[in-house]
């Protein structure tokens, strides 16, 4: 069974996430993944911007909204009024976290900034996600996913070396950002035990997109110039990457000198390749790779993937089949995680949630709550925090 929500390691923390899209979204959502009480605050009208991106799930939601925005309760608010802000205000004074990716000094104009909140709520975790460092001369600029992978160097560093620059299947620079924004946030309440006072968390697109550049990144620093791209082969390690077998695609990760042996003589019966001297070694493997190469891919796809895939693993090389995107999640490995979980809902009547990745004491992390309609929560949600101190009432 799963843990129950007592049990969950940021159980009693409440978190008011103003944020939109994907970043902050995400943020909020590992944190609620880990028990935080998440209060999504949404304009009445229109909500999110991803509620209306996407395939459509029920009146207000879509798949786009629900991938980040499970394990929250959603409030409707319209900060542009001053009972709005009123309200979001008193709510922040009784929250842990507060995250936000307005535009630059955008919360600041509606007296919901760190400074302003810090006031009345000293340990609060106030977590900003922008485009750009907000202390640069470019904190002004809107950050955008695709504009960053371009900045960044990330379209540069995907896809294959004959074709023009690629960007990532899915937003990777929102992704990371949320994550690294979620693990500053961590580590912001851990300290807060300690001293008993908040901090303001900045996180930039720009910032983390050039982090994921990774090992691409200092080899670039090093060679002086952009490293060749390699599609779906690795850079440094040869055979490692996608291979056609005679009905279809696979992977095939030959990660040492003695796999390397053994994918010559137990895979694809070619002992003569192993005894090489050109191709004994990964380095010389790499350096000879042009001469390889074709070698291998004849072979490859003079078999089936069942009996290469059979052979491999029997020979200790890690390998996979190269999936469709549906087929992965409805595999059964997939299943048998319980990875993919269908939640009831008002008006689709049910709707597939991801469930969490994360597993604690042998137990995956649950959906306790489905990604909320538009403004489900909202009387709930001030009736429990503020009773009958609400702003417009008395």
């Amino acid at each position: 069974m799963a843990p129950n929500a007592s049990a969950l390691p940021l159980s009693g923390v409440r978190v008011l996430d103003f944020s939109r899209v994907l970043a902050g979204p995400l943020c909020g959502m590992v944190l609620g993944d880990f028990g935080a009480d998440v209060i999504k605050v949404e304009h009445p009208g229109r909500g999110d911007d991803t509620r209306d991106w996407g395939l459509r799930v029920g009146k207000t939601e879509t798949a786009y909204f629900n991938s980040m925005n499970r394990n929250k309760r959603s409030v409707a608010l319209d900060l542009q009024t001053p009972e709005g802000q009123a309200t979001a205000k008193a709510l922040a004074a009784k929250c842990d976290v507060v995250i936000q990716n307005f535009k630059f000094g955008g919360m600041e104009k509606l007296g919901l900034g760190y400074e302003q909140l810090k006031a009345d709520n000293p340990r609060l975790i106030y977590c900003s996600v922008s485009g750009y460092n907000r202390a640069g001369s470019e904190a002004a600029r809107p950050g955008y996913d695709l504009v960053v992978q371009g900045e960044a160097g990330l379209m540069a560093l995907n896809g294959e070396a004959t074709q023009p620059p690629l960007k990532f299947g899915v937003a990777a620079v929102d992704l990371m950002t949320g994550m690294y924004a979620a693990q500053a946030v961590l580590a912001a309440l851990y300290q807060r035990e300690h001293t008993g006072t908040g901090r303001h968390v900045e996180m930039a697109l720009f910032d983390c997109g050039l982090m994921i550049t990774a090992y691409y990144g200092l080899e670039a620093l090093l060679m002086g110039e952009d490293p060749p791209r390699y599609g779906n082969a690795h850079p440094s390690i040869v055979p490692y990457g996608v291979f056609d077998a005679a009905d279809g695609p696979i992977v095939i990760t030959v990660g040492n000198n003695a796999q390397f042996q053994r994918f010559c003589t137990e895979v694809i019966e070619r002992p003569d390749l192993a005894a090489d001297e050109r191709f004994k070694t990964n380095l010389g493997r790499s350096a000879n790779r042009a001469e390889l190469l074709p070698v291998l891919h004849a072979e490859l796809a003079r078999r089936p993937r069942a009996q290469l895939l059979a052979a491999l693993s029997g020979a200790g090389i890690p390998c996979g089949e190269v999936l469709g995107l549906h087929e992965a999640l409805t595999s059964p490995r997939a299943v048998e995680g319980g990875l993919v979980t269908v939640q009831p809902h008002p008006v689709a009547g049910s709707t597939h949630v991801l469930a969490p990745p994360y597993r604690i004491d042998g137990e995956r992390l649950p959906v306790r709550r489905p990604p909320p309609q538009l403004g489900a929560d909202t009387e709930a949600v001030l009736q429990e925090l503020l009773g009958d101190q609400r702003p417009g009432r008395g």
